[in-house]
């Protein structure tokens, strides 16, 4: 699975109170003027003015954040303060156009965090966290605004508006409601205080394990290396001359990094260790450990839904997405449990069989898994993934992308200007997105593609500006971020098919971004357990003959990916399912139960050791991600009682991709295309998901699609 839906870097406003004043003589304030900052300036330039991120620096983030913080509270309380009836045009369309402000600054904020991290912006951002909650606590318990959008909502007007006007009043005042604007008095002094907190743990949660990421480097020798393709060992290299080892080969405590050490080094201790350090990210007892963090947060989060009547955070979460309730999702991912521990059972068996042929006189353990796993894909489908990976040019699957969005959504991309648009890396390539039959602006597409030093880990979509057609604001800017290791200077690089099936899934991202046609900031949001689904089903052109044939090229020969070759590939599409499965299902189990449970005194690594015993968890594999360092549960709230959504989204996937294998023109069948477009792309969160998946199957989802995908066994 990959980290993060897209997120647009855009808040809801929704009410404003004053938030308590920035200490002047904090270092984080105080560090530049506010006149003149570059970060509060109007985007200017072509395609509607773009991010001047050439002019990022650290001392005019704490300021630039202040004022665009204080700017938009100003505007919102001039929305209160109108004496005019509350209407949808002084209310909630000018609800919608504050905080433009606060919609610029913001991406820098994003990039400094989830890009560019470095000691000395997360000191800084310690320090803004309160601040930022404040600010959004104030948003949304402001009764005065409150009222005035009840007031609009059950305005006898609101029948005669247009479906997706009345979708934004709902959404708005469904924001104020789940965020405790109905509390009081104690209550509501608590919640504020809780949101507070949570903010500091959270951050402090994200900031620990970048820190074990970053401090926890192994140091290799040549006579070590024995298994590792030669690409690897170079790239290593380079890594160990960036952190001043000439001579030695650096194996950083990342998944780009640790997967494919795992997968081909020969060395078992080695493999153990680098396992060891990689799953116990958080978990060593130092400064950087989250266990307490944890069990504080899940109280917290405990509290604050009670104080709003719920049974568990996991309740309050799930109110407003698809799945409605714990039982639900929970529900799903049993279902498919035993089908899928099941198939780890028959994988393990397969590489104790190889391990056994090989007279290595061990059992199956978890840091064995993937070098095994490789080994029966060779034996088993001749498939070698250094074989695979010569065909797997990045440059090339980049082209393909655009081909493919080409063909589905009519769309060109053409490399922007040199200097045209201000990037943050080197390593950041932009191309303008047109309508290919109008040549119309569509948006701006980044592309950030390797990983660095202070770069948050997996890979993620993000968005500088989204669509809103209302207020006739710029194109929408959608960037992918991934973590890819570069090749050597002058050499293409080449990935892995998991990386390959990464790029394509951010990508369906910045599609959904892209294809956008919601009205309002609000409606081009999204429900968490849908929003993956567009990224998932773009994996499936991944294996188009299009693609293949188009665009996996031997690097040096430029010759296709032979037929046989395709054929394996084909074949083995199956492959490692139980472990693809059962590592991450094990990982939105234990993220619903968190959830679920009363915490109080719980023990993050007693609870996560007793529930998976409980689950019958096998013992040849962990978590995908292990509870220290479970980013998606404990760095933020976005998927915290919602890892279960890459499953509920992955049923919808399944069962949309079957919808194109049923037509004429398979996946690039143009009737099935443009309805894919327009109900499941397009409209983003103007319309009720389940509805939009109505509007393009004809009929709700079953299990059995995916069950068939996976190679897992339907009952009739």
């Amino acid at each position: 699975m990959h980290r993060h839906a897209l997120l647009l870097v855009l808040p809801l406003a929704l009410a404003c109170v004053h938030t308590p004043p920035a200490d002047p003589a904090d270092p984080a304030v105080s560090a530049a003027p506010v006149e003149a900052n570059p970060l509060l300036a109007p985007w200017e330039g072509p395609y509607g003015g773009t991010p001047s991120f050439d002019a990022m620096e650290l001392s005019w983030l704490a300021p630039a954040l202040d004022q665009a913080m204080a700017e938009h509270l100003a505007e919102l309380q001039a929305i209160v303060e109108d004496p005019a009836p509350p209407s949808f045009d002084n209310t909630i369309l000018a609800m919608e156009r504050s905080g433009g402000t606060m919609d610029r600054v913001m991406p820098y904020y994003g990039v400094l965090r989830g890009n560019l991290s470095s000691p000395e912006f997360r000191e800084i951002q310690q320090r803004l966290v309160p601040r930022l909650s404040a600010y959004h606590t104030a948003i949304s318990q402001n009764q005065g605004l409150f009222d005035r959008v009840v007031a609009v909502l059950d305005s006898p007007e609101r029948a005669s508006r247009s479906p997706e006007d009345q979708r934004l009043v709902q959404l708005i005042h469904e924001g104020f409601t789940r965020q405790g604007v109905e509390l009081e008095g104690p209550d509501r002094e608590r919640y504020a205080a809780i949101q507070e907190r949570l903010a500091l743990l959270q951050t402090r949660f994200g900031n620990n394990v970048l820190a074990d990421e970053e401090g926890d480097v192994l140091y290799l020798d040549e006579g070590q290396l024995a298994g590792l393709p030669q690409a690897f060992v170079v790239a290593s290299a380079e890594q160990a001359t960036a952190r001043d080892h000439d001579g030695q080969y650096a194996i950083t405590n990342t998944r780009s990094s640790v997967d494919p050490f795992l997968t081909f080094a020969d060395d078992r201790s080695l493999r153990e260790q680098v396992w060891r350090s990689f799953t116990s990210r958080g978990d060593n007892g130092d400064e950087y450990d989250n266990n307490a963090i944890i069990a504080e947060i899940l109280q917290l989060r405990h509290e604050r839904a009670q104080l709003q009547g719920y049974d568990s955070f996991a309740h309050w979460r799930l109110e407003d997405r698809m799945a409605q309730t714990p039982e639900q999702a929970q529900a799903l991912m049993e279902a498919i449990w035993p089908a899928a521990t099941a198939r780890v059972e028959a994988e393990v068996a397969d590489m104790q069989a190889v391990a056994d042929a090989y007279g290595a006189g061990i059992s199956i353990e978890p840091w064995d898994y993937r070098y095994y796993a490789e080994k029966v894909r060779q034996q088993r489908y001749d498939l070698d993934s250094e074989e695979l990976r010569q065909y797997l040019q990045l440059d090339r699957l980049v082209e393909a992308m655009f081909t493919v969005a080409g063909e589905l959504f009519g769309y060109h991309f053409e490399p922007v200007p040199e200097g045209s648009v201000a990037v943050f890396h080197p390593d950041v390539q932009v191309w303008v997105v047109t309508h290919a039959s109008s040549g119309e602006e569509v948006g701006l597409f980044y592309l950030d593609p390797f990983a660095r030093e202070g770069k948050g880990s997996g890979a993620w979509a993000s968005g500088y500006r989204g669509h809103a057609s209302f207020d006739g604001r710029g194109i929408p800017l959608i960037s992918n971020n991934c973590n890819f290791i570069p090749a050597p200077t002058g050499q293409p690089t080449l990935l892995s098919w998991d990386d390959a099936i990464t790029l394509f899934h951010e990508f369906g991202h910045a599609l959904h971004g892209l294809a956008s046609e919601a009205a309002y900031p609000t409606t081009n949001g999204g429900v968490r357990d849908y929003t993956e689904t567009q990224a998932q089903l773009l994996e499936r052109w991944l294996l188009s003959d299009r693609v293949i044939q188009g665009f996996m090229l031997h690097h040096e020969t430029g010759e296709p990916m032979p037929a046989e070759l395709v054929e394996r590939l084909e074949r083995a599409a199956t492959f490692n399912q139980g472990f693809d499965t059962t590592e991450y299902l094990a990982s939105a189990l234990m993220d619903m139960r968190y959830h679920t449970v009363d915490p109080t005194d719980l023990d993050p690594r007693a609870f996560e050791r007793e529930q998976l015993a409980e689950l019958g968890m096998p013992p040849q594999l962990v978590m995908r991600h292990r509870s220290p360092h479970f980013g998606h549960a404990f760095e933020g709230e976005g998927y915290a009682a919602g890892y279960y959504s890459y499953l509920w989204a992955d049923v919808l996937t399944a069962d949309a991709a079957e919808a194109f294998a049923e037509a004429p023109g398979g996946l690039y069948d143009a009737e099935v295309a443009a309805r894919m477009v327009k109900q499941l792309f397009a409209p983003r969160n103007a319309v009720d998901p389940a509805e939009a998946y109505r509007a393009f199957r004809g009929r709700d989802a079953t299990v059995d699609a995916l069950l068939r995908h996976k190679g897992f066994p339907v009952e009739p």
